[in-house]
């Protein structure tokens, strides 16, 4: 013990990293470890192989304003800034290889080029229309069927620092709108990949951006939210910042699904990371609850809320090291919503509660009143699912008794009509079952069918897409092996499939089996990712990595390309692709956009956006 305290001493005095780094390593086994390198497979959150990638700037930075602050607060300064430094690799007083003069690549001083946006082609937001179909038609997509098989790479572009790439990129007026998962939001050339402007928010982008136009004629802006719960509007055609509105107080919040925009309201969807804060024993779990927020699209004044659970929590029982539990709470809305003007109604899809008791409006679709926000009716998929990452780790102290499957919803309902000419809405749900919803009959069920087993992640994950005949429809079911030096290894042998669905009687019209993924190492089948479609083709993205193309007449393969590389990029800055998950391709002008790289849960890491055409670079 002498020894010990000797030795220590000497690498105090020495400055020694090797101090800082098993301090670091301790109190990250001891405290973070639980979720981040948990053998389950089923925890969300990345491992420290992903997270290394990261400056220490950034994950400290997380852990006292960002969305890890309900973790970060249990820790000292001092143990906050060992955990990162342990995580990063390097000492916070070093500086960080990803830093912004490797942006060099930019279009020049002229900002012009951006004269009436919105009568060219685009996809603009999530869904490219209000219905969040994904189906671009032919002559905004510029590509058909006979062409898809000859595209090539055109350019790269490298989000600095970063271990995954999972904004879905807008393109609007021959320009590409996207965000990062380091605080910055670009401003793209859609052709060659330069850089217009960026934007530093005040956390992470994930949402989709939407564009818009302002009082003053030919000024548009960008609107998005970030991951700590903060709208902005930006100039789209400067970046300058025009407004911007916290729509929840609750410290847990984030914005994942993106902004919908009509008629000068902004309709923004309010999620929360409280799902996995509420895993500390000593947190009071749990009392965040969803929540849509219609915004004045000029002003970002709030012109209505309306929480998904009407009731407030209130303190219920106390958990076994004596926290007072809260409830109800969750149901948050993680997608776009849906709009339909011609009713005045949108639609949003719910997730699981985090606590006792249960709602009825968890894991549920919901209709609300535009101007208001009332909520006119709600069809619940999956009652009493009440989860929080703890009850799939070693730690279940804050674990629901009866705890549900966590099967919400993760993807945007879409708005289709039927060609007999009726009306319904579509959407997956995590416990791998499709479901179609008469919206004019207050959401009664029209059909269900089962293209997955589902689970914690999924079945039905980020989005589908219709094409006005069929609905497509990709399956995740993505498993686990176990837990090696580098990471979780995924199941090669399980998980994926794409379908294809009839929109009037839910029968499966033909499907595509799991990949084959051979000796391809951090492999798995799992298509994970939202899809796409254009006239006849659809787009998947999968977990392995690779990005393909289906015909849409009976699922044969048109043509594929392996993301998961090394790139040289338009910005100079170093990227690798990597699997593919949350944001679809989006298909504008004879090109296609897609980011590759989403290292959680074992899958592999990555930080780039890639754009394809049929001419290449």
């Amino acid at each position: 013990m002498i020894r010990r305290i000797a030795l220590i001493g000497l690498l105090i005095w020495f400055g020694s990293p090797a101090l800082w780094s098993q301090d670091g390593a301790d109190l990250y086994l001891k405290h973070c470890a639980q979720c981040h390198e948990s053998t389950s497979g089923e925890v969300r959150a990345p491992g420290r192989a992903a997270m290394v990638k990261l400056s220490p700037e950034e994950i400290l930075r997380s852990m006292e304003s960002g969305t890890m602050v309900s973790f970060g607060r249990a820790r000292t300064a001092a143990e906050r800034k060992a955990i990162a430094e342990y995580v990063a690799g390097r000492p916070l007083s070093e500086k960080s290889t990803a830093k912004a003069d490797l942006e060099r690549t930019a279009c020049g001083s002229s900002v012009g080029g951006f004269e009436s946006p919105l009568k060219g082609p685009q996809w603009n937001g999530w869904g490219v229309d209000l219905a969040n179909s994904r189906f671009q038609a032919a002559k905004a997509a510029g590509l058909t069927l006979a062409q898809v098989p000859n595209l090539k790479l055109k350019w790269a572009f490298g989000f600095p620092g970063a271990y995954q790439a999972y904004a879905q990129p807008a393109v609007v007026g021959g320009r590409v709108f996207v965000g990062s998962a380091t605080r910055k939001v670009y401003s793209l050339d859609a052709k060659t990949g330069c850089t217009y402007w960026t934007f530093e928010p005040e956390a992470a982008v994930r949402t989709a951006i939407n564009i818009g136009p302002l009082s003053e004629p030919g000024k548009y802006a960008a609107y998005f939210g970030d991951m700590r719960g903060t709208v902005y509007a930006v100039d789209a055609a400067t970046g300058a910042l025009i407004w911007k509105a916290k729509v929840e107080s609750h410290p847990a919040t984030r914005i994942t699904g993106a902004p919908a925009l009509h008629a000068g309201r902004l309709y923004v969807p309010v999620s929360s990371f409280e799902e996995g804060s509420g895993s500390v024993r000593t947190y009071q779990c749990c009392t965040f609850r969803g929540s849509m927020v219609a915004l004045d699209a000029l002003t970002g004044k709030q012109i209505w809320k309306r929480y998904t659970i009407s009731e407030e929590p209130k303190p219920t029982t106390k958990n076994a090291v004596g926290a007072q539990r809260w409830g109800p709470s969750g149901a948050a809305i993680w997608s776009a919503p849906t709009l339909d003007p011609g009713r005045n109604v949108l639609y949003v899809a719910t997730g699981n509660n985090y606590s006792n008791p249960p709602t009825p409006t968890s894991d549920a679709i919901l209709a609300m009143d535009m101007k208001t926000g009332a909520i006119l009716w709600s069809q619940q998929a999956t009652p009493n699912d009440a989860y929080i990452v703890a009850c799939r780790s070693p730690d279940k102290t804050n674990c629901p008794e009866n705890s549900g499957p966590d099967v919400d919803f993760g993807q945007s309902p879409i708005l289709v009509t039927l060609p007999g000419g009726g009306r319904a809405l579509v959407v997956g749900q995590k416990s791998g079952v499709m479901h179609a919803l008469d919206p004019d009959q207050k959401g009664k069920i029209l059909w269900q069918t089962r293209v997955g087993k589902g689970g914690v992640l999924g079945g039905i994950m980020w989005g589908s897409a219709a094409d006005g005949k069929d609905v497509y429809v990709a399956n995740s079911d993505v498993r686990f092996l176990a837990r090696t030096s580098t990471g979780l290894t995924l199941n090669p042998k399980v998980g994926g499939g794409l379908f294809a669905l009839d929109l009037v009687t839910g029968k499966i019209r033909f499907s595509v089996p799991p990949m084959d993924c051979g000796d391809r190492k951090q492999c798995s089948p799992a298509l994970a990712a939202a899809v796409t479609a254009i006239p006849g083709v659809v787009f998947s993205g999968g977990v392995s990595g690779f990005l393909r193309a289906y015909a849409t007449k009976d699922g044969s393969l048109l043509w594929e390309y392996d993301t998961a590389q090394e790139y040289e990029t338009v910005n100079g800055v170093k990227a690798n692709g990597g699997s593919m998950e949350g944001p679809g391709p989006t298909v504008v002008d004879g090109m296609i956009y897609v980011n590759s790289g989403y290292g959680s849960r074992g899958s592999l890491a990555g930080n780039v956006l890639l754009a394809f055409s049929v001419d290449g670079k």
